[in-house]
């Protein structure tokens, strides 16, 4: 397998992580019953935290769209080199600093390493053209 699908399924592997963070922190704060309800009443409040919990899943899910397509196109082309697979742990590595940057609140160090995981996802699909 090359590196980039290596760091592609590590990024999935953080995701899943993710999601079950959330599910487990959604369950604690607001108990079994509206999660496990087809949520066809307005969502309770939830806390600052969860609140932020929820939106690095959405942002997650926004960063794989992108990016798994990026390592395939690069991969099936044959594509692949050095800058490729730095690439893809730059990516990695700026998505794993963002979970706790976002949970925290840093500003504006959030959106700076969010910056560098788009930059990694762009760096692959420029070299996949070049």
């Amino acid at each position: 397998m090359t590196p980039e699908l290596t760091t592609l399924a590590l990024a999935l592997l953080l995701h899943l992580g993710l999601m079950v963070a959330y599910s487990i922190t959604a369950n604690r704060e607001l108990g079994t019953r509206y999660p496990l309800s087809p949520r066809d009443k307005a969502a309770p409040e939830i806390s600052v935290l969860l609140g932020r919990l929820q939106r690095t899943v959405n942002n997650s899910f926004e960063g794989l769209i992108l990016f798994t397509p990026a390592v395939l196109i690069v991969v099936l082309s044959g594509q692949a080199d050095q800058v490729t697979a730095g690439a893809a742990v730059c990516f990695l590595i700026a998505r794993i600093l963002y979970i706790p940057a976002y949970l925290m609140g840093l500003v504006p160090w959030r959106s700076l390493i969010w910056g560098f995981s788009f930059f990694a996802i762009l760096a692959l699909v420029v070299a996949a053209l070049i």
